[in-house]
C-alpha cells in the first residue's frame, strides 16, 4: 500500500542515521517517493550526496538552496506528503518538536506538516529513559504522532531495547500497515460520544465528572483515518478534532447528547458509546445562583437521566453494531458482562480506575475488550494505541 505515497524522511544527528539508507532502499522498492530533510547535525553521519543517490531528489538541509534567494518552502513540502518519517530521531530533536523549536528545516517542516507523523527514536538508553525525553515523547503522542520503537512485552521491563532505533524493515512494515488500514472503514458511517456531560444546579454550578474525552477523540480520528464517515456527540471538553471527516457535534447535559444521539444513531453502521454520561440530575435547576447561608444545608433532589445505551440498544437493527464502555472501580468483570447483555452492546471496553495510568485524565489506558466469545485484555499504553486496538476488533467484527 505504499506504492505511490509521498513520504518525507526526516534525518537528525545519530550513529543510526546510516540505517536511513535502508528505509529509503525498502520504500522506493515498494513504490513510494521519498524526499530527504536532514538536519545540519545529520550530515555530520551520512552526507547529501549518497541519500539524493537513492532518492534521485535533492537533499533538503538549509531553508534556502543557494545564495541566490532560492528558498526551499517547508509549508509546500508539509503539504506535498502522504507521511512524515523521521529516522532517526535525537533527543534533541524530539525535545525540539514537542516544544515547538523550529530552528532548522526538519522542526518547520514538521509544524507545517498536514500528514501522518511517524517517529523512530535513536538514543542511548539512559537519555531514553530520562524523564525528560520519556515527557516529550508523551507530548508527541498527545498531538497524533505515531512513536515507532522496538517492541518489548510486558511493562515491567519496557526500557529493555528501547532507545535504540527499529530496525528498518520493521518501520517499513508499520508505515505499510498504516496504509494499508486507511480504507477499512471507507462507506462507513460511525457515531462515537465523548466527553463528561454538566447537569445544572443554577447558572454557576453543575453536576459533572473527569472525564477529558481523550479516549473519545483518539477514536474519532482513528475512525476517519480508516476511512469512516464519523459523527462525534462530544460534552465539555477543551480538544479540537483534526481530521476532515469527523463532523463534531457539542453539548452540555445528558438530556441534549441523548437527543443527538438518538438522531444520529439510525443513520449510522456503528455507535461507540465512550462519553461519560451523568446517571443523575437535579430536579430542579434554580434559576439565580444558590447562596450559602450561615449554618443552613443544602439538599439535591436527583432524578434519572436517560439511558443512552439502553435506548439505543432497543433500537439497534441486526446490520447495526453498538460498542459500549464501563468504567469500573469493583466487581469489573462481572459488571461489564452485565452491562453487555442490558445494554445490547456488541462488545463492551472495560477499564478500571483501580490500573495506574488508565481511566480520567490520562493520556494512557489498560483496557479489556469483553464480547459474547471472552474476554482479551491489553497493556497499560498510550490512548491513541488503544483506540486503534478498539477499532481493529471492530473491523475485525464488521468483516466477520
Amino acid at each position: 500500500m505504499l506504492k505511490g505515497k509521498k513520504i518525507i524522511l526526516g534525518i537528525t544527528g545519530s550513529i543510526a542515521a546510516y540505517k536511513a539508507c535502508y528505509i529509503i532502499r525498502g520504500l522506493i522498492k515498494q513504490g513510494a517517493e521519498v524526499q530527504v530533510v536532514i538536519t545540519p547535525a545529520g550530515k555530520e553521519f551520512i552526507t547529501p550526496i549518497t541519500l539524493s543517490a537513492l532518492t534521485s531528489k535533492p537533499v533538503i538541509s538549509e531553508f534556502f538552496a543557494q545564495r541566490d534567494g532560492t528558498w526551499n518552502s517547508h509549508v509546500d513540502l508539509g503539504l506535498w506528503a502522504d507521511a512524515m518519517l523521521i529516522a532517526p530521531a535525537t533527543a534533541s530533536t524530539i525535545g525540539k518538536m514537542a516544544n515547538g523549536i523550529a530552528d532548522n528545516m526538519l522542526i518547520t517542516t514538521y509544524l507545517s506538516a498536514k500528514a501522518p507523523v511517524f517517529i523512530a527514536p535513536a538514543m542511548d538508553l539512559d537519555m531514553y529513559a530520562h524523564p525528560s525525553t520519556q515527557k516529550n515523547l508523551d507530548i508527541l503522542r498527545s498531538y497524533g504522532n505515531r512513536i515507532i520503537e522496538p517492541a518489548t512485552g510486558e511493562l515491567a521491563s519496557h526500557l529493555v531495547g528501547k532507545g535504540r532505533m527499529e530496525e528498518p524493515e520493521n518501520i517499513i512494515r508499520v508505515l505499510d500497515e498504516f496504509f494499508s488500514a486507511s480504507a477499512e472503514l471507507q462507506g462507513r458511517k460511525i457515531m462515537i460520544t465523548a466527553g463528561p456531560t454538566y447537569e445544572k444546579i443554577d447558572p454557576v454550578r453543575f453536576i459533572g465528572n473527569y472525564s477529558s474525552g481523550k479516549m473519545g477523540f483518539a477514536l474519532a480520528e482513528e475512525c476517519a483515518r480508516r476511512g469512516a464517515e464519523v459523527t462525534l456527540i462530544t460534552g465539555p471538553v477543551q480538544l479540537k478534532t483534526q481530521h476532515s471527516r469527523i463532523h463534531r457535534i457539542d453539548v452540555e447535559s445528558a438530556q441534549e447528547m441523548y437527543e443527538a444521539a438518538q438522531t444520529c444513531f439510525p443513520t449510522s453502521d456503528v455507535g461507540i458509546l465512550c462519553a461519560a454520561v451523568a446517571d443523575f440530575r437535579p430536579e430542579t435547576v434554580a434559576g439565580k445562583k444558590i447562596k450559602r447561608e450561615k449554618e443552613e444545608e443544602l439538599t439535591l433532589h436527583l432524578q434519572a437521566t436517560q439511558d443512552i445505551a439502553a435506548s439505543l440498544g432497543k433500537i439497534k437493527e441486526d446490520n447495526q453494531l453498538l460498542v459500549g464502555f464501563a468504567l469500573e472501580t469493583n466487581n469489573e468483570q462481572q459488571n461489564a458482562e452485565g452491562k453487555l447483555e442490558r445494554k445490547n452492546f456488541d462488545f463492551i471496553v472495560l477499564n478500571s480506575l483501580n490500573d495506574a495510568g488508565a481511566g480520567f485524565r490520562h493520556d494512557t489506558n489498560k483496557i479489556s475488550i469483553i464480547d459474547r466469545k471472552g474476554r482479551e485484555d491489553y497493556p497499560l499504553k498510550p490512548k491513541q494505541e488503544v483506540a486503534q486496538d478498539i477499532i481493529n476488533h471492530l473491523v475485525a467484527v464488521l468483516t466477520h
